[in-house]
């Protein structure tokens, strides 16, 4: 196959299907209204984690739901006026929280998750900014010692899989993270990560590749997506209504309201998280870490320390929470004593979530020539490379043995 197709959304998910697509010798066109890699993808915490493996989902979650949304400073939230969605979806979410349907779902997850930093390295060497990801440890620090348990099912199955973990006393934390205040008392390491030290110039870096390999990229917002007469789509934009035999839906949370109109209704929202970003630290960490408690992570980058995290439950286009911003800054300081927070810069994004924690790959509609790349919840930056993969397979037609049931719609 050698007909153009065309990419709808230019997040990282978008960009690695592009660069998949190129290596086949598959011409490519990415259509987005931003900037490439500057939505979703630009604000997560730079984790590449071949463990990333746990989905949110898991058993006996419901008892801490009530504590956590009746806490203002909780990472979950969710508007009074998403309620009426949020109950179903929330629902669904439970019913994934058995052991059994957790390993299910850890079990695609790492199907995703596991190639990661060696398909990010393979798509930036030649770029000049190999050094874009660097070997890390993910850090899980702990103020009560006797939480970090590496008999906790998250860990179990990370250690099932050949995961390697290690659990460290307060003095040996330390050692490894200077910065992190004394309070935390213990640690597990989860080795074999990588960072990324800037989300945003890994996504403009790998959409100049492609540009460069003969993308085209279009700066326009597709608002309705129709089959044309003869075959192939319409995907009418703010500019003009483009023809495509071949559509890659890698729009985010997006991608929602362009399957409405082709009869498809999924279940996916707008999980909205934020960060504060310090440019003039004064210090530094040599890994990303984790404060379990507050559920956020620390991460030193290029443009400074960034704090990510919350999951803001909320309609797609409602205003940003500015109360976020005090409430990450007191958990970063509470992270790092000696942290600088003064210029912080506060961002939000969207992630789209569906109930399972894994997203839609696949063939939307039989013969019709529409692929799926969407939802990837928090884990958009470790499954792109490898959804990128997956999605260039299914258009050129390649073979594999890998079952693609898990991501496809009709779970639903």
């Amino acid at each position: 196959m050698t007909e153009q197709v065309t990419i709808i959304g230019a997040g990282i998910v978008g960009i690695c299907c592009a660069l998949s697509l190129q290596e086949r010798g598959i011409p490519v066109r990415l259509v987005d209204r931003g900037e490439p890699g500057q939505e979703t993808s630009f604000g997560n915490a730079g984790v590449v984690s071949p463990w990333s493996i746990i989905p949110q989902a898991m058993p006996g979650i419901w008892k801490k739901l009530p504590q956590m949304l009746l806490d203002p400073k909780s990472a979950l939230s969710v508007r009074l006026s998403f309620w009426p969605r949020m109950i179903p979806w929330g629902l669904r979410f439970l019913g994934n929280s058995r052991e059994k349907t957790v390993r299910e779902v850890a079990n695609a997850m790492e199907l995703l998750c596991r190639p990661s930093i060696e398909l990010y390295r393979r798509h930036l060497q030649g770029t000049g900014h190999e050094d874009l990801i660097a070997d890390s440890f993910y850090v899980h620090a702990f103020r009560n010692p006797d939480q970090a348990n590496l008999n906790g099912l998250d860990y179990l199955i990370r250690k099932e899989k050949g995961g390697q973990l290690e659990r460290v006393e307060g003095d040996e934390l330390h050692r490894l993270e200077p910065a992190l205040t004394r309070e935390f008392k213990a640690a597990v390491l989860i080795k074999g990560q990588a960072r990324v030290t800037s989300p945003g110039r890994v996504g403009a870096i790998l959409a100049d590749k492609a540009r460069d390999q003969g993308a085209e990229i279009a700066r326009a917002e597709v608002t309705f997506l129709a089959r044309a007469e003869g075959g192939g789509w319409n995907l009418a934009t703010s500019n003009e209504t483009l023809h495509a035999k071949h559509v890659v839906l890698a729009a985010g949370v997006w991608s929602a309201d362009l399957l409405k109109p082709l009869g498809l209704s999924v279940p996916l929202v707008a999980e909205r998280g934020y960060h504060v970003e310090f440019p003039n630290p004064s210090t530094c960490l040599n890994n990303s870490v984790m404060d379990v408690d507050a559920k956020v992570v620390a991460s030193s980058m290029q443009d400074g320390l960034r704090v990510a995290g919350t999951a803001e439950f909320a309609s797609i286009d409602a205003p940003a929470d500015p109360r976020k911003q005090a409430i990450l800054t007191e958990q970063a300081k509470a992270m790092i004593p000696d942290l600088d927070t003064s210029q912080a810069r506060f961002w939000m994004g969207r992630r789209p979530s569906f109930p399972d924690s894994l997203p839609a790959i696949g063939q939307l509609d039989r013969n019709s020539g529409l692929y799926g790349a969407f939802g990837h919840s928090h884990y958009g930056l470790m499954m792109a490379p490898k959804t990128g993969e997956l999605v260039a397979d299914l258009v050129s037609g390649r073979r594999h043995n890998i079952d693609l049931a898990p991501f496809s719609l009709t779970r639903f």
